[in-house]
């Protein structure tokens, strides 16, 4: 029994561990296989877009929304806002471009959303791009995508920029999100697996859209990880496209950063799952970007993932110090690993200075683990403080 359990503790140790060099390994593949994508040159004829924003409560950011769309260097798309359970009766817009669709009854589910307005379009279009409503779309926003779908992608992520850094947790929210958009997007991509969804700024030609979840209701936060592996089962990759940018709201206040990270963290428990159907089809199929894609799957959050090595690391000073030195290594690949994500990124220095509080963001993840047996109660869109501001006012 004694060897079982001896046996255990290694693999889950190994588990747990491997998540810790995992990017340190895979900046050295990209390293050494990077090779700059030939992409297509701008065409004459504009590809057709229905650009899908999805609203759930707020309308505050819908106007900057969508005028930045509407401001784009591009002409050949018509804009679909899903007000579900909004009062749209302060929206206005005279471009002829933009269509305001009022769900009948609480859709309360993204892919619900996309469907009321895919099932609404008013011509038959050719990509879909899904944008949320405080989001902020680049000029070049739909020409960057159709360079990547014009050399045969059919799925294609965009960069989510910061909009916002003028907050502690917003500034440790982008220091996140520097790093998983270099190694789950641009290193994942270069090295031949797909890049990682992000919820929007992403965009697909609309026949894989629909038959990838057109018999899938996905309820809550997680749509985007359904999304991706069902793409993945079909074979495709999912490019990323850096230079297709759009600003995104970041967290701001600790109860929006907990309910929204409760729904994360909530996702990832219902869908990790599928690494190991990937990792097998991948196997089986000899399929390097399905294999690839399907261990990112298997990795948790990055807190819990670092919580989870210390406490090892922590059992094993006094157990096996060798080990406990394997673990301290580990760490010091991962740090590399992440100041290499935030070089690359050209961060600003106080994205670097905020790191000094990361406990205090792991803290607050900590207690949005504590509220996800119930994040499903939470609202499925993020209030940001801007609003509640606002709502606190009156």
């Amino acid at each position: 029994m004694q060897q079982v359990v001896k046996i255990a503790w290694v693999i889950i140790r190994v588990m747990i561990g491997y998540q810790l060099a995992m990017p340190f390994l895979l900046y050295l593949v990209y390293r050494v296989k990077k090779k700059p994508h030939v992409l297509a040159e701008k065409k004459a004829t504009e590809a057709d877009y229905a650009i899908i924003v999805t609203a759930y409560e707020q309308t505050h950011s819908l106007s900057a929304a969508v005028n930045s769309l509407l401001q784009m260097n591009y002409s050949n798309y018509i804009i679909y806002i899903v007000a579900d359970k909004c009062d749209i009766s302060q929206l206005y817009f005279t471009d002829a471009r933009v269509k305001i669709l009022r769900p009948e009854n609480i859709l309360g589910s993204n892919t619900r959303s996309h469907f009321y307005a895919i099932e609404r379009f008013v011509r038959e279009h050719e990509r879909l791009t899904i944008i949320d409503s405080d989001n902020i779309a680049d000029a070049g926003y739909l020409t960057a995508l159709n360079r990547y779908f014009d050399i045969g992608y059919k799925a294609v992520q965009g960069l989510r920029k910061a909009k916002n850094t003028n907050t502690l947790f917003a500034r440790l929210d982008t220091a996140r999100d520097h790093y998983y958009h270099f190694y789950d997007g641009e290193v994942l991509f270069q090295i031949g697996s797909s890049a990682t969804l992000a919820g929007s700024g992403m965009a697909f030609t609309v026949d894989l859209y629909k038959s990838s979840l057109a018999h899938f209701d996905v309820e809550g936060a997680g749509f985007d990880k359904v999304l991706q592996y069902r793409i993945l089962l079909q074979k495709e990759r999912i490019a990323f496209a850096p230079e297709a940018i759009v600003y995104d709201e970041k967290t701001a206040k600790t109860d929006q950063l907990v309910n929204q990270r409760a729904r994360w963290i909530n996702s990832w428990f219902r869908y990790f799952s599928k690494g190991f159907l990937l990792v097998k089809e991948g196997i089986a199929n000899k399929n390097w970007n399905q294999f690839l894609f399907g261990t990112v799957l298997l990795r948790p959050p990055l807190f819990m993932f670092i919580l989870l090595s210390a406490c090892c690391m922590i059992i094993d000073i006094w157990q096996q110090p060798v080990a406990a030195a394997l673990w301290a290594f580990g760490f010091v690949l991962f740090i590399v690993s992440f100041i290499i994500s935030l070089v690359h990124a050209k961060a600003a220095r106080i994205i670097y200075l905020s790191l000094l509080k990361a406990p205090l963001f792991i803290f607050y993840q900590m207690q949005a683990l504590g509220k996800v047996k119930n994040a499903s109660k939470h609202s499925v869109a993020t209030k940001h403080a801007d609003y509640i501001d606002e709502v606190q006012k009156k």
